[in-house]
């Protein structure tokens, strides 16, 4: 169990390693609802959902790269974790069994950046394996209009809904859909609460919410 400890917080694992907690801190907010699971990455249908500004033309790039290795059709924060978690295995191992055979201080220091690099190659490739079979659990069924869902109730999934935040389960007859909400604050929305429908903003591709009677 020390070895393991000592190589995982080592030159270059440590990089992985820390990598995998921030992966590890975000699926623990997901499973308590405190971030947006399904819309937390690139979406590859013309809608570029990242939570930062960057130029449409990078993100184009990064949808084909993202297409051409085969890592497209799951949400993206799946593929980065499943990155992340195989990267760290590969330069783990690269780093016990090759890195001792290194034999002065710099040229492992040199070595173990091409290890990070390297590991990245496996990790590609078994992703894009392991994503493949995944796909058909995240195709997304549209209704017949984003607004056709306007007037009808639906239930709050995530710990609270705020003007930017929130997501909630609706039905039409037809099916059930996951679908991004926002309300005015303050409300007392909360997980499980019965919400009515009541608009859908195209700019933030959201429908606004309110509270609505449990016994309507």
């Amino acid at each position: 169990m020390q070895g393991l400890f000592a190589i995982v917080t080592s030159w270059p694992t440590a990089i992985y390693t820390v990598l995998l907690g921030v992966v590890v801190l975000y699926w623990v907010l997901a499973l308590v609802g405190l971030v947006d699971f399904e819309h937390g990455g690139l979406d590859l249908d013309g809608h570029h959902d990242i939570g930062v500004h960057a130029d449409g033309d990078h993100l184009s790039t990064i949808a084909s790269y993202v297409v051409a290795f085969g890592l497209h059709g799951v949400p993206f924060s799946v593929v980065i974790s499943l990155l992340t978690l195989i990267a760290w295995v590969c330069a783990g191992l690269l780093a016990q069994y090759l890195l001792p055979w290194v034999p002065t201080q710099t040229l492992r220091a040199l070595a173990g950046l091409g290890m990070l690099v390297f590991a990245m190659v496996p990790a590609i490739v078994l992703t894009a394996w392991v994503v493949k079979p995944m796909r058909g659990l995240f195709v997304q069924h549209a209704a017949r209009s984003n607004r056709s869902l306007v007037g009808l109730y639906c239930r709050v999934t995530t710990l609270n809904v705020s003007e930017r935040f929130g997501q909630a389960e609706a039905s039409d007859g037809n099916g059930s859909f996951n679908i991004r909400v926002r309300a005015e604050e303050p409300n007392a929305l909360t997980k499980g609460s019965r919400a009515l429908i009541i608009d859908y903003d195209e700019s933030s591709q959201r429908y606004r919410v309110e509270a609505a009677d449990e016994n309507a």
